[in-house]
C-alpha cells in the first residue's frame, strides 16, 4: 500500500515539476519603453554566517536605480523578462541550499527567514536600487515571505504581492486535517532538489567540501523531518506565519481550487487591518477563460501605487474580489463563473445553513446508502458504514487535481483529458464506494462562499482512520461535480474554540483543529468530530441538488490503515453540514 502511494506521489510530482518551476509573472513595468533590451546580471550575496546566495538581477536597458521587486524562491524560475521592465528592476534570489545557493536547505526555517532580511537590506543600498522595494511570491516564494513577516524588514520594503502560499504550512498544505499530503511533500523535494542538483558543478568549482554535500544531506534531512513530525509541534510552528510586525499592505491572490487555498484566506483575516486585499481569481490552477489579464493588472497597479506613488486608487478597490465557480472546476476554467466583491472575508451577512444527514433514501445516487440532506430534523436514525480505502483523487480532491490539470503537454493538458472523459472529474467512479447524502432540488440559485464545517459522530474498525468528505453540485442530469473537500484524521478530535470561526449564533463554522498530539480512539469506539473544509466558492443553480459524500481518503495522501467506518446519522445524531450562504441567497428545497 505504501509503495503504491509513493509511486502515485512521484507521478504527480513529475507532472507538477513540469509546470511549476516558473513563477507566474506579476506583469509589472511593461509600460513605455518595453522595447529596450533585457539586461540581467548574476551576483553572489554573502550572508552574515558566510554562506553565499545566488541573486539574479534583471531590468530593461541599463540597470539604473529603480524600485525593486524581490522574490525568494527554492525553485529555479526563469529570470527576469516577464518581471523587469523600464519601471522596476527584478531580483530573483535562490534561497540557501537550493538552485545555485550554498548552504543547507532548512525547510523555510529561521536561517532562511533571516536571509530575507539581510538580502533586502543589502539590495536596497545597491546602485541599481532607488531605495524602494516590494516583495513578490508565488507558492513557495510566497510562503517564504509569510514566514518572515514576524521579523523587522528594512524600511525600504513598502508592500508585497503574494500568490497562493500557506498561512500555516502544516495544516494548509503538508498535513491538512492531520493527514500526510505525500504528493505535495514529494513535489516540494523533487521540485527543489532537481535545480539544486543541476548546479552541482558550479558548487564544486566554488567549494566542493562545503557546498554539494551539505546541500544533498539537507534535502534528505528535510524529507525525514517531514515524516518525523506528524503533529503540529514546535518544528512546524517555526515554519508558519507569526504575524507581521512590518504592517505591509499585501495583495493576496488565490483560488477556490488552488492546491493550498486556505492560506491566503487565513492570512487576509489576520492582516486585513494592515491594508491587505484578497483577490480570488486563480493561482496554481490557472485563471478562468477571459480573466487571464485581470490578476496581472491588479498586481501591477498594486506595485505602481505602493512602490512608485502613482495615485491609481488601487487601495480603494473592493477589499475582497472573487470569482465563484458555476457548477465545477472545469466549468469555472471554461469561463462559467460569477464575480462577487465584498468588504471582508467571510462576507458580512453570510449565514451558515444547517443541513442534517438523514438516512431516508433520496433515490438519486448509486452509493452504499443513498441518504438525504434535509433542512428539518430527520425522523429516523441509523448507523451506516463505508470502506476506508484510497479514493480516485481526480474525483475527490479538486484542489490538487487543479494543479495537475493546469499542466500543459504541447497543445493538450490533463484538463483536456478530464473534459473528454468526465467520469474522471465527477463522482461517478467513487460513488458506489461511498456514503452519500443528497438534498431535494433547489428552488432558486444559491451563492455559497466561505468555510464549510461537518459535524459527525463515527467509529472505525481501525485504531486510526481518515474522515474524508466531498461537497458536490449535482446537475439535473445526475452528474455530481465536486466543489469542496474536508479532511480530518481521527486521531485529532479536539478543536480550539477560541481560534475557531463562529457565526452570529455562536456555532463553530470553521473548526480550528488541535494537532499538537495524537488522541487515538479504541477500535469501534464512537466519538464526535468537526471536519474543516477548505473555502467553497460556488453558485448552486435552481434545480440542482447539494450532495455530501463520505469516502476513502484521496490517493494523493498517505492514508491511515484500511478499515470500515461507521457513521451515526439521523434523529438525535447531531450529524449536520454547515454551508455558508451569501447575503441575497436563501437555501430552499422542493
Amino acid at each position: 500500500m505504501k509503495r503504491g502511494r509513493l509511486c502515485i506521489a512521484a507521478w504527480l510530482a513529475a507532472l507538477l515539476l513540469a509546470g511549476c518551476g516558473t513563477s507566474a509573472p506579476p506583469a509589472t513595468g511593461g509600460h513605455s519603453g518595453s522595447a529596450s533590451p533585457q539586461v540581467t546580471q548574476d551576483v553572489r550575496f554573502t550572508a552574515s554566517d558566510g554562506i553565499t546566495l545566488r541573486v539574479k538581477i534583471g531590468g530593461r536597458g541599463a540597470l539604473a536605480p529603480r524600485p525593486l521587486i524581490v522574490e525568494f524562491s527554492p525553485y529555479d524560475p526563469g529570470c527576469c523578462a516577464e518581471y523587469a521592465g523600464p519601471d522596476y528592476n527584478y531580483l530573483q534570489v535562490h534561497i540557501r541550499g537550493t538552485g545555485d545557493s550554498d548552504g543547507g536547505f532548512d525547510a523555510l526555517g529561521a536561517r532562511s527567514q533571516q536571509d530575507v532580511v539581510e538580502v533586502l537590506d543589502w539590495a536596497c543600498r545597491q546602485p541599481w536600487s532607488n531605495g524602494t522595494a516590494g516583495v513578490y511570491g508565488f507558492s513557495a516564494s510566497a510562503i517564504m515571505i509569510y514566514n518572515a513577516l514576524h521579523l523587522r524588514l528594512p524600511s525600504c520594503v513598502k508592500s508585497a504581492v503574494l500568490m497562493a502560499g500557506t498561512h500555516e504550512l502544516y495544516r494548509d498544505l503538508l498535513y491538512p486535517g492531520g493527514i500526510p499530503n505525500i504528493a505535495a511533500g514529494t513535489f516540494v523535494l523533487v521540485g527543489i532538489g532537481g535545480p539544486a542538483a543541476s548546479e552541482s558543478f558550479s558548487r564544486l568549482q566554488r567549494n566542493p567540501l562545503e557546498s554539494v554535500l551539505p546541500t544533498t544531506l539537507a534535502m534528505f534531512d528535510v524529507g525525514l523531518e517531514y515524516l518525523q513530525h506528524p503533529t503540529l509541534d514546535d518544528w512546524w510552528q517555526e515554519r508558519g506565519t507569526r504575524g507581521d510586525v512590518n504592517h505591509l499592505p499585501i495583495l493576496m491572490i488565490t483560488s477556490f481550487y488552488d492546491v493550498e487555498p486556505r492560506g491566503p484566506f487565513q492570512a487576509f483575516q489576520q492582516l486585513r487591518s494592515d491594508g491587505a486585499h484578497l483577490f480570488v481569481y486563480g493561482a496554481h490552477d490557472g485563471a478562468p477563460a477571459g480573466t487571464e489579464d485581470a490578476r496581472y493588472n491588479e498586481q501591477s497597479a498594486w506595485y505602481d501605487h505602493y512602490l512608485r506613488g502613482i495615485d491609481n486608487r488601487v487601495e480603494q478597490h473592493p477589499r475582497v474580489q472573487m470569482l465563484l465557480s458555476d457548477g465545477d472546476r472545469l466549468d469555472y476554467l471554461a469561463g462559467k463563473f460569477l464575480a462577487y466583491d465584498s468588504s471582508d472575508w467571510p462576507v458580512p451577512g453570510t449565514r451558515w445553513q444547517a443541513l442534517a444527514l438523514d438516512p431516508a433514501r433520496s433515490g438519486t445516487a448509486q452509493s452504499i446508502n443513498d441518504g438525504s440532506l434535509t433542512l428539518g430534523a430527520p425522523a429516523a436514525s441509523a448507523m451506516q458504514s463505508y470502506p476506508e480505502i484510497a479514493s480516485l483523487p481526480t474525483e475527490t480532491d479538486p484542489h490538487t487535481t487543479g494543479v495537475v490539470g493546469a499542466m500543459t503537454f504541447g497543445s493538450y493538458s490533463f484538463n483536456t483529458l478530464m473534459t473528454a472523459i468526465p467520469q474522471l472529474a465527477d463522482m461517478t467512479l467513487m460513488e458506489p464506494l461511498s456514503l452519500s447524502y443528497t438534498s431535494a432540488p433547489l428552488t432558486q440559485d444559491v451563492m455559497s462562499a466561505g468555510p464549510v464545517s461537518l459535524e459527525i459522530t463515527l467509529s472505525s474498525s481501525a485504531p486510526e482512520t481518515d474522515v474524508y468528505a466531498v461537497m458536490a453540485d449535482v446537475s439535473p442530469d445526475g452528474r455530481a461535480h465536486p466543489v469542496a473537500t474536508g479532511r480530518l484524521r481521527s486521531a485529532y478530535p479536539d478543536v480550539d474554540p477560541e481560534r475557531s470561526l463562529k457565526d452570529a449564533d455562536g456555532d463553530i463554522v470553521q473548526p480550528y483543529g488541535v494537532y499538537a498530539a495524537k488522541n487515538d480512539a479504541a477500535p469501534l469506539a464512537a466519538r464526535p468530530y468537526r471536519v474543516e473544509f477548505w473555502p467553497i466558492g460556488n453558485r448552486f443553480r435552481k434545480g440542482h441538488r447539494l450532495r455530501l459524500y463520505l469516502v476513502g481518503v484521496s490517493a494523493y495522501h498517505l492514508p491511515a490503515l484500511p478499515g470500515v467506518v461507521n457513521v451515526s446519522v439521523g434523529a438525535n445524531s447531531g450529524a449536520r453540514l454547515l454551508l455558508p450562504v451569501l447575503p441575497g441567497s436563501a437555501l430552499q428545497l422542493n
